[in-house]
């Protein structure tokens, strides 16, 4: 396993490792918008490093995430739809473990889970 740097900013984390079949990103606190310059960056540097691995599957995990803005989650629809089109052998799943205590996840997911059904699961 090896790690990615960690992205933090005042009430907002991310951290990432890279395991030989999946790269696993954690993130804590609250993304406003002063998270979403340093989250585009940070899915672009995930994108890469699951490419460059041959990951098959890039697991995020929102259970520690208090609040997410729609701006921050129109990044992940721009990370998404990076995915979908690349060549389906280069394509990889994106699972999103959620905290089913907070009810915006669960709505905000799905959603997104909608863009791509095939590429993007969501799990409580």
């Amino acid at each position: 396993m090896s790690a990615l740097p960690t992205l933090s900013q005042a009430g907002f984390e991310l951290t990432a490792m890279v395991t030989p079949d999946a790269v696993q990103v954690r993130f804590t606190g609250n993304a406003d918008m002063h998270a979403i310059e340093p989250l585009d960056a940070y899915l672009a540097s995930i994108h890469t490093a699951a490419l460059e691995r041959g990951a098959r599957r890039v697991q995020v995990d929102f259970r520690a995430l208090e609040f997410m803005n729609s701006s921050c989650f129109k990044s992940f629809v721009s990370w998404i739809g990076r995915v979908q089109d690349l060549p389906t052998k280069s394509q990889y799943q994106i699972e999103f473990q959620s905290n089913a205590q907070m009810h915006w996840q669960r709505r905000s997911l799905n959603a997104l889970r909608c863009f791509a059904t095939d590429l993007v699961v969501v799990q409580t």
